[in-house]
Order: C-alpha cells, then structure tokens, then sequence
C-alpha cells in the first residue's frame, strides 16, 4: 500500500507537471497571437471613433481583429475562425496572414474580392491533400471605409453587419459561406455599399455574444436581445458602450463558463 501511495503521488507530480508545461506554452503562444492584433493606439489613429470589445474563452483565442490603412481608405474586420483555444488560435495565424496578403501584397480593397482571395488561399492552405477533406474554416465581416465621402463598402462569411440609426437596427446580411472551406466554383462574395450619415454606428462581430448562455433560464443571448442591446447603447461614449457590453454580459452569464470567444467591433461615422 505504501508502494502504491507513492506511486500514486510520483503520478500525480507528473501530471501536474506537464500541465504547467502545457499551460506556459500556451501563454506563451499568447503573447505571439497578441503580437498580431493591432494596438489600440494605432485603431484610434485609424478609426478615432470606434472600439473593440474582445473577450477570448480560453487563454489564446479563435476570434481576431485586423485594422489597416490602403490608399484613403480604412480596411478593418471581425474574424470568427473555427473552434477556439489552441485550434482556434492556430487558424488565426492563417487568416491574419491571408488578409496581408490579399489588402498589402495583391492591393484588393473590395470587401468581396478580399474575401474571394482569402479563401483561396486557406483553401489551399487548409486542403493540400484532397484525399482528406479538413472542415476548418473562418467566418468575417470586412469593411472599407470612405472617411471623406462616409461610405462604407461591406461583404461578410456568415458574420452580418448591423446599422444603428435613429434608434432602429439596419441589417446587412452576409453571404451564407465560410472562408477556406469551399472551393468556389463559380460562388463570389457580395458587395453592400452603405452611404453613413453623421453619427451612425456601425457593429461587426463574431457570434459569441449572441450564444453565450445564461439568464434565468440558461438560454442562449440571442441576437434579437444583442439588437436591443446594441439600440440601448449606440448613442453613447464609445468606451462607455464597451463598459456596456461588458456589465449586460455578466449580468447574463452569471455562474455559467464562457462557451466561446467573443469580438464586438464598433465604429461611429
């Protein structure tokens, strides 16, 4: 018993052990995915009047944000990548560098031509052996915006983009299709341009607000709820709303976990 004690305990060092070897690394991987977001000092320089509301479940994140300047104009997108933690995280390095590619190397600043370039290349990325078909992919919102002329060009995989005017939500929908997990075959993104009026807030974001569950009943959020939500706060300071976000999140969640990571990308014309 004495032998099966201290077997038991040696064991028990050892698990310990390679879970804060685990754990370090991740954290590690961390501060690499990090290194990738862009800093709030160079969005404010970009979008002065905008905020991003970013909360990872695990200790590195599916979701992403990417801001960038081409030309006179702002490009910048709510990323949703497939699964979250390290699987999640690992995509992430694949559609940040696909959007460097598509916006800084090949020059596109159409929303949709963005995306038909991205997917093709985590199509490639992702199905290098086409014997065996890899379901992984990533939902995006991108906009380009017009500061001068206040026009925003859209198009989205599967992630929308709501309008907040005069205390009523204008929805514009995304195509029904992820990045990197189709081959397109005649399929194309679809543009939406939007001409803002001063004061107008525009959201984009991944779906984990809306499916965080909690409440009374342990339900999901919803999006009907995050409208209203949305309507509730839009004409306030921006880092008020995201104090907002924040407070109504909690509030809802209570003691049930995070189900998934959540990004809330908002921007005032």
């Amino acid at each position: 018993m004495v032998r099966q004690k201290e077997e038991v305990e040696r064991q028990s060092r050892k698990v310990v052990e390679l879970y804060k070897n685990v754990t370090d690394s991740i954290r590690y991987a961390k501060r690499l995915q990090e290194s990738i977001l862009p800093p709030e000092k160079r969005i404010k320089e970009l979008l002065p009047e905008s905020f991003v509301f970013y909360r990872p479940k695990d200790i590195v994140s599916g979701d992403f944000y990417w801001f960038d300047k081409v030309g006179e104009k702002v490009v910048f997108a709510a990323v949703d990548c497939t699964g979250h933690g390290v699987p999640g995280a690992f995509m992430s390095l694949v559609g940040h560098n696909g959007l460097n590619q598509a916006v800084r190397e090949h020059g596109l600043v159409r929303p949709s031509e963005v995306l038909q370039d991205l997917n093709r290349m985590a199509f490639d990325a992702l199905h290098k052996d086409r014997d065996q078909f890899v379901r992984d992919g990533m939902d995006m919102a991108l906009c380009t915006l017009d500061q001068e002329r206040l026009v925003l060009d859209y198009a989205g995989a599967n992630c929308p983009l709501y309008l907040v005017r005069d205390g009523e939500v204008l929805q514009y929908t995304p195509d029904k299709m992820p990045i990197g997990g189709f081959e397109l075959q005649g399929k194309a993104f679809t543009d939406h341009r939007i001409q803002l009026r001063k004061n107008d807030m525009v959201y984009i974001f991944s779906d984990g607000y809306a499916d965080q569950f909690g409440g009374p009943r342990g339900k999901k959020f919803l999006y009907r709820r995050f409208r209203e939500l949305l309507v509730e706060i839009h004409g306030l300071p921006l880092e008020r709303q995201k104090i907002m976000l924040l407070e109504a999140l909690n509030q809802w969640k209570g003691a049930h976990e995070q189900v998934d990571d959540i990004l809330v990308i908002g921007m005032r014309a």
